[in-house]
């Protein structure tokens, strides 16, 4: 099964009082690193792979596909039927600044994208599914 949504949105304040801002990731992209696909942030749980991420307008776009394992067919199960639907991602901050009460993150390293029950930015989402 294969998926498309953000894993970030861009100039939205996200629950933990941060904002991500448009080419945080581009450094990060650039590398051209392979990014795990990651049940709930679980650092064993590799559930398959991002097989395409890319800044556009909105935020970081994001197609990853499941693999076959039992975690992975679980996870299949809940997207197809929308009962899970958030994305969020893991990363270090190279470089931000605080202004107006929240931390903008201006540069960025990817380090996963993970299918999560409850993302920090409420709109960071699945928002198209193929099996």
């Amino acid at each position: 099964m294969r998926f498309a949504g953000y894993a970030a949105v861009f100039n939205r304040v996200d629950g933990g009082g941060d904002v991500i801002r448009k080419g945080a990731f581009a450094a990060s992209l650039a590398t051209k690193r392979a990014i795990p696909l990651l049940w709930q942030h679980k650092a064993g749980a590799v559930i398959g792979r991002v097989t395409r991420v890319e800044e556009d307008t909105r935020g970081l776009r994001v197609i990853g596909e499941l693999g076959g394992d039992a975690d992975a067919l679980r996870a299949a199960g809940l997207v197809a039927s929308g009962a899970l639907d958030g994305l969020s991602f893991g990363y270090r901050v190279g470089r931000s600044a605080r202004a107006n009460g929240v931390r903008e993150l201006h540069e960025l390293e990817l380090v996963e994208v993970s299918l999560v029950a409850s993302p920090m930015q409420k709109l960071a989402r699945v928002h198209a599914v193929e099996r």
